[in-house]
């Protein structure tokens, strides 16, 4: 009882400080009347969208929570509808205020780019820790009304559900639009990203926060309760009786000391001055709250005894070391301060074929080292605890999410307020500022993709051996065909689940480049400035697309689990499971550091090198950075969800699978 007080008032000040930087800054200068109409636009457009989303999606709910109610009763279906309203609570949270800090981080960096960067970061603070502190509050209060963590794996199945509609019909959304700008905008008519002249300019801006800020909320929500759900079941299934308390309590304990690392982190930030680069201020508080987080988790093993066996504490750090090196591998490949992203945008100098190749490369290159650290995270973590090990590691990667969502939701608030600046004609040192915060930006929305797709990874094992525990398999033999049917079919979702994605930005990109070339068609005096393009035509291209591609892949993966465990078998679809999980996450991160090596490798081109703005290395860069977007942004970060998803719904059935056997 005293870990769920404990859990409860910690995410209470999580949420109150969350509360607090909102009001801070609402309070901010808004800028002149262009600029507020501007961000009014992107406000009413991503509100707009989120409203008509979220009516598709109640009634996904309510179906499939009556279904719930049915087959498993009414504990897991109020579970579940409850992991599926705070998921979208969390996601409504974030894009509210983000879309209100983008004006205002222009405004700010028209003063200095520290108080753009520090505006812009409070943003995503709001964003990660009402993620954070409204998870562990839901865990917390469910587990103590049930007292079964199986129970609550309804609470997780309604966070990913609304997590997969809101990444994917997020990402087809900003995507279309990104696409439909640029090749009009830069590769045609050769004028700047976010030209006011250019029709989709304003579908754009809403889409980065209907894609990287509800839908990354609303992603790293559900990894975030499930690795909590995962460890406190594993807890139950191979604990005796007598230790299973401290078992379930440790994830809440675990969950609640990462929330206080990350208010530390958050503060860190607040505070520093003197750092050369942007990315270094973020980094320090990122760094400085995985090393409290380091020495919270040792006083609650050693000197609170929860769990008492420093075994577990280092189960915990194998878990946050893991993730701060992923953080770590995907700023090198994304970043352009290095050679890999420096050297794609050297190979644009001999066309746009050059540059997909050599991004391509970078994509597959990259995911060596995240899989290595991966895998030795689950060889250490098991061997120091056993599944109960792994499962906390999980718990230790994401626990500083509080700080590391900040980090990645500043990345679309900065690139709004870039827009905003060159809409708004705010000058040449404030958008060069502001495209400063825009390029560190891109590294921390990849770091972010990069942080969420390893953790994927550790929770969907996780989540997975709660599986073979809950239906009694001591192994899953792949000699058996059944099983190695499983893992092809398995193997082969993730690619299947990308295609759906990536067809879908492609259909509504196509539209969108028609869209845009009629309007500077027939819309007199719109490329000399003299004429108002039609924005909201765009805006609207952009949702319907969104609303309608959503809905196959989120059924495929919903389905999938279901066919193959009641037609072919558990172990089958343990093999699914299997093949899943290790073909989306290489797919997965391949996908978001090339996407995001290809962003800046045109970023740095931007910046002056290789012949700068509209020369042909930057036309080439431009066509390498439009195929990169889908990746990064659509089917990418999506995988990370769809691997989840699987084994949370596999979860569900497994009682009635074990009654089909019996």
């Amino acid at each position: 009882m005293s870990a769920i007080i404990f859990s409860v008032i910690i995410a209470f000040l999580g949420l109150l400080f969350a509360l607090f930087l909102a009001v801070k800054i609402l309070r901010q200068d808004a800028g002149t009347e262009k600029m507020r109409e501007i961000s009014a636009a992107i406000h009413e457009g991503a509100m707009a969208f989120l409203h008509k989303e979220y009516k598709i999606l109640a009634v996904f709910v309510l179906v499939f929570g009556f279904v719930l109610y049915i087959v498993l009763g009414y504990k897991t279906a109020g579970a579940f509808l409850l992991g599926a309203i705070f998921s979208a609570l969390v996601g409504n949270i974030g894009m509210r205020i983000a879309t209100r800090a983008n004006v205002r981080t222009a405004q700010a960096a028209a003063q200095s780019v520290q108080k753009g960067l520090l505006l812009a970061f409070s943003s995503g603070s709001v964003m990660g820790l009402s993620v954070v502190s409204v998870g562990l509050l839901g865990v917390a209060l469910l587990y103590w009304l049930v007292r079964d963590p199986r129970i609550i794996y309804g609470f997780g199945f309604g966070a990913s559900s609304i997590a997969l509609f809101a990444r994917v019909g997020g990402g087809i959304y900003t995507k279309a639009a990104d696409v439909g700008a640029d090749l009009v905008g830069k590769i045609e008519k050769g004028i700047p990203e976010d030209d006011p002249r250019n029709p989709a300019v304003i579908a754009d801006n809403v889409g980065d926060n209907v894609g990287d800020v509800a839908g990354m909320g609303a992603d790293l929500f559900e990894s975030y309760v499930d690795s909590i759900i995962a460890a406190m079941a594993i807890g139950v299934l191979v604990f005796p009786a007598t230790l299973q308390g401290d078992a379930v309590a440790l994830p809440l304990l675990l969950s609640a000391v990462g929330i206080l690392a990350s208010l530390f982190g958050n503060i860190i930030v607040q505070v520093s001055r003197g750092a050369k680069k942007v990315s270094s201020i973020l980094n320090r508080g990122i760094y400085g709250a995985a090393l409290l987080m380091i020495v919270g988790s040792y006083l609650v093993v050693e000197v609170f005894h929860i769990v008492d066996d420093i075994k577990i504490f280092y189960a915990t750090l194998v878990g946050v070391m893991a993730g701060v090196i992923i953080g770590y591998v995907t700023e090198y490949y994304t970043s352009d301060n290095n050679k890999p992203t420096q050297k794609i945008a050297e190979s644009s100098e001999t066309g746009a074929a050059t540059n997909i190749i050599q991004g391509l490369s970078l994509g597959m290159l990259s995911t060596i080292i995240p899989v290595l650290v991966v895998a030795l995270g689950i060889w250490a973590s098991y061997a120091l605890f056993g599944l109960y090990g792994v499962a906390i590691a999980a718990v230790g990667m994401l626990s500083t999410l509080g700080i590391t969502l900040a980090a990645d939701t500043y990345g679309p608030v900065a690139d709004n307020a870039a827009g905003i600046a060159e809409m708004a004609g705010m000058g040449g040192e404030v958008r060069e500022r502001t495209e400063s915060l825009d390029a560190v930006g891109n590294t921390t929305a990849a770091m972010g993709k990069g942080f969420a797709i390893g953790s994927a990874a550790l929770t969907a094992l996780a989540l997975f051996a709660s599986y073979t525990e809950s239906i009694g398999l001591q192994f899953i033999d792949i000699s058996d065909p059944r099983v190695m049917a499983g893992m092809f079919i398995g193997g082969a979702l993730p690619f299947f689940f990308s295609a759906l994605s990536m067809r879908a930005v492609g259909d509504a990109a196509m539209e969108m480049v028609t869209e845009v070339r009629r309007q500077f068609r027939e819309i007199e005096g719109l490329m000399e400035g003299k004429a108002k393009p039609d924005y909201s035509r765009c805006v609207s291209i952009s949702t319907s697309a969104a609303l309608k591609k959503m809905v196959l892949p989120s059924i495929v993966t919903i389905g999938a689990p279901l066919l193959v465990g009641f037609v072919m078998g558990p172990a089958a679809l343990g093999g699914l499971l299997a093949g899943a999980t290790v073909t989306g996450f290489l797919l997965a991160v391949m996908m978001a550091n090339a996407g995001g090596a290809w962003d800046n490798a045109k970023k740095y081109i931007e910046k002056g090198h290789l012949g700068g703005k509209g020369s042909d290395s930057h036309k080439a860069a431009v066509v390498g950075d439009t195929v990169g977007d889908p990746f990064k942004d659509t089917s990418g970060p999506a995988l990370n969800i769809l691997i989840k998803l699987l084994a949370i719904v596999s979860l569900l059935i497994a009682p009635l699978l074990v009654k089909m056997i019996h």
